[in-house]
């Protein structure tokens, strides 16, 4: 069984997840599902990184320890996750003694290759981000892109910094090769414009005294901790074993696909892999960039009040609803948008109206003539349509769906057709055959996408006898 090392973004966790979060997760889910359908052997990790001045600040703010406030806010994002049926295989925590272990391994492999040097700097930085940023890096007010409003902080201090200039043609030949594939396209044209206007040489350090303690100490100077974006990626690593459990370590790493948003795609692309050539490490595979959510058309904002829990969107309506919208909705290489308005339109149109009422419609009418699959003909068990595995592969899931709807469209056109409470004996059989093996080919289509409601669709269509059930998704008023 080949392995499939699948990784999203460690989030931040100084305040509760938000629908963004949500999104990433269950785009990392549906390539977890489709590639253990595939008969691979899958770890999913993700993680929390808890580390870095955004975290004690915000812990400030709250008056907690920064350990009982991360305990808090990461617990949050294990109980979305299990709600929207993702399961991670690792969970591997920013404040773990084997990740602060790992992570000063990792820094003792770079400077073993003269990669680390130590230097006086004044730059700005931006603690949303937690990165410096150069001006013709900023806006037109001299703000960074991804925190606008938010004023950046010129800081002056003597830290550690990584050769990344040493690496700008190692780092072109690897994405321009593909050997490092960045999916969509038009990203890896972005990263590859970014390399060639010229690498800069980044700092990986804080002092103890600005960073108040709280991180990875940088070994053998405890004068200085451990640069967040250094400290987190590695999560990647430590939590699979890298300095504490080599056997599994050899076993998955490298990472087959990191999952992450357009607004780190540098320090996964370009730092994380510079990184880990200094190091003398595998590299990873395979990096799939998605865009943002907006909501109403607007960025999800504290000051605007459009923040939305994801967690009481899938109270009210149910997890695969949520992961329905946002894997067929959202549009897999770009930004969309959330709004409860149009949410309750695709869910009416596509689930009540569409995949709901057909389930209604076939099981009533094997019901009514007391039909079961015979079990030599069901051929639509774990058979997934070629044109769905391409676009799985490829991580098209708003067209994967668009393809799975096809063919319910297509039996609904045909029930239209041959009308079959008309029919009777081997002419009604036939088709109800065709219908309930339809079905179930279309429930292992969407058991990625929607896993709940596949199983569902799955158990009542293979039973003996087959009889309605109650409604897969009953109509929004």
């Amino acid at each position: 069984m080949n392995k499939f090392y699948l990784t999203s973004a460690i989030p931040y966790v100084n305040a509760a997840p938000h629908i963004g979060h949500a999104q990433e997760f269950v785009y990392a889910d549906v390539i977890r599902r489709f590639q253990t359908i595939q008969n691979k052997d899958v770890l999913y990790l993700c993680g929390a990184d808890e580390n870095g001045l955004k975290i004690i600040r915000a812990a400030e703010e709250k008056g907690l320890d920064p350990k009982e406030f991360t305990d808090q806010n990461g617990e949050k994002f294990l109980q979305l996750a299990e709600k929207l049926q993702v399961k991670f295989d690792v969970w591997q925590r920013g404040t773990s003694p084997r990740h602060h272990q790992s992570s000063q391994l990792l820094w003792q492999k770079c400077a073993h290759n003269g990669d680390i040097y130590k230097k006086n700097y004044t730059g700005l930085y931006c603690v949303g981000c937690e990165a410096f940023y150069t001006g013709d890096e900023l806006d037109e007010k001299g703000e960074c892109f991804e925190h606008p409003g938010r004023k950046l902080e010129e800081v002056t201090e003597e830290n550690y910094f990584f050769r990344l200039s040493k690496y700008q043609e190692f780092l072109t030949d690897l994405i321009t090769s593909d050997k490092l594939k960045i999916t969509p396209d038009f990203r890896k044209n972005e990263t590859l414009s970014f390399i060639r206007q010229g690498l800069t040489d980044f700092s990986i350090s804080r002092s103890r005294t600005r960073a108040k303690s709280w991180g990875v100490e940088v070994p053998d100077d405890p004068n200085q901790i451990i640069y967040v974006w250094f400290d987190a990626l590695n999560i990647y690593q430590s939590g699979i074993g890298f300095g504490w459990d080599e056997k599994k370590y050899e076993k998955y790493w490298p990472a087959d696909l990191h999952v992450i948003g357009k607004g780190i795609n540098r320090f996964h692309s370009i730092y994380w892999t510079a990184i880990l050539k200094s190091a003398g490490l595998k590299l990873p595979k395979g990096i799939y960039i998605h865009g943002y959510l907006t909501v109403d058309g607007q960025k999800m904002s504290k000051t605007v009040g459009n923040v939305i829990d994801p967690a009481v969107v899938i109270d009210k309506y149910g997890s695969d609803s949520i992961r329905y919208y946002l894997l067929k909705e959202i549009p897999s290489y770009a930004d969309g948008d959330y709004s409860e308005r149009r949410f309750r339109e695709v869910y009416n149109a596509d689930l009540a109206n569409g995949l709901g009422n057909l389930v209604a419609r076939v099981a009533k009418l094997c019901e009514k003539s007391n039909f079961s699959l015979d079990v030599n003909k069901k051929s639509g068990i774990g058979v997934f349509y070629p044109e769905v595995i391409s676009l799985i592969s490829n991580y098209k899931f708003n067209e994967a769906l668009l393809e799975v709807w096809k063919k319910i469209s297509a039996i609904d056109g045909d029930i239209n057709r041959q009308t079959p409470w008309k029919l009777k004996g081997q002419a009604l059989s036939d088709s109800l055959n065709s219908y309930v093996n339809g079905i179930i080919r279309i429930a292992c289509n969407f058991a990625p996408f929607m896993p709940g409601t596949a199983e569902t669709i799955l158990a009542q269509f293979t039973a003996k006898p087959i009889v309605a059930g109650k409604s897969l998704f009953p109509r929004i008023s």
